[in-house]
């Protein structure tokens, strides 16, 4: 369904780079090149601009749609000023979400998605409606598949028992390992399906943390033994989990797009691997 990184899109616009459409042409370029052929929107990116910019690019490219696969998601209503609302909440009424879906497959330029996530959980969501609304996406043949953001695993139950997801896209990096211990991870395990992970370098390259000083002394080692940058060990320590976690990286830049692609090689040894998790913790496991 998904290659084994996906690339976000994120940060290609105006919240980024700021690339221009020739600039994003390259880059979907070059992650095909590197065997990276999904690619990972959302509705409010850029404020409500960036499915956009990426369509633009996209309708002037001779690719088969069928060997790319684009993902989006949807429910947070943001106040931009291309779509003001005044307020920043959820919203998953069925109009809603199919005005959404028809915006993002004209934006992105395509018939259709490959998968749609619900972004967050809102304590207003209708998980019969939801279905019902997937359903007739689905029937359609404008979303093939279904999944969410960010649900916790009562939340991502609570809507798999009204219509199969196929992933939830959670936060997981050195910083954030919360999906280790809540069961998220688990979860999907043991319904043979895998997670994708956003933000999955944390803070490492921002912060000048104790936990981030701790966890770069480790980093350092590993970069040597296993002759890798920095950010080939962060993604290495993702890979790692049996969940098989896909990571969404989220860079614009076309040298590390491929740098980190070379992460998948790297098979980082079990002691290896609870060293970066105790300076996570600042402590040794129990």
């Amino acid at each position: 369904m998904f290659s084994e990184i996906i690339a976000g899109t994120m940060r290609w616009g105006v919240w980024g780079a700021n690339h221009s459409p020739k600039e994003v042409q390259k880059l979907i370029e070059v992650c095909l090149e590197e065997s990276i052929t999904t690619f990972d929107h959302a509705d409010i990116y850029g404020g409500h601009t960036t499915e956009q910019l990426f369509g633009n690019a996209w309708k002037e490219m001779n690719i088969d749609r069928e060997k790319v696969q684009f993902i989006s998601k949807c429910g947070i209503v943001m106040n931009s000023e291309k779509k003001p609302s005044g307020l920043k909440y959820y919203n998953y009424d069925s109009n809603y979400i199919l005005n959404c879906v028809d915006e993002s497959l004209e934006n992105l330029k395509t018939d259709y998605l490959d998968v749609l996530l619900l972004h967050r959980p809102s304590p207003l969501m209708n998980p019969e409606e939801i279905a019902n609304t997937f359903q007739s996406l689905k029937d359609h043949g404008k979303v093939k598949n279904f999944g969410v953001s960010n649900f916790s695993v009562s939340q991502f139950e609570l809507m798999d028992q009204y219509f199969p997801l196929i992933t939830n896209q959670i936060e997981v990096s050195v910083n954030e390992t919360s999906a280790f211990d809540n069961g998220t991870l688990d979860q999907l395990m043991m319904k043979n399906l895998r997670p994708t992970a956003w933000s999955v370098m944390g803070t490492y390259f921002s912060e000048q943390s104790e936990q981030n000083i701790r966890i770069k002394s480790i980093i350092n080692t590993h970069c040597e033994k296993y002759d890798a940058e920095e950010n080939q060990i962060l993604l290495a320590f993702i890979l790692k989990h049996p969940s098989r976690i896909i990571p969404v990286i989220g860079t614009s830049k076309e040298e590390t797009i491929r740098k980190l692609n070379k992460s998948l090689m790297i098979n980082l040894e079990a002691i290896d691997w609870f060293k970066i998790l105790e300076a996570i913790k600042g402590k040794e496991v129990d």
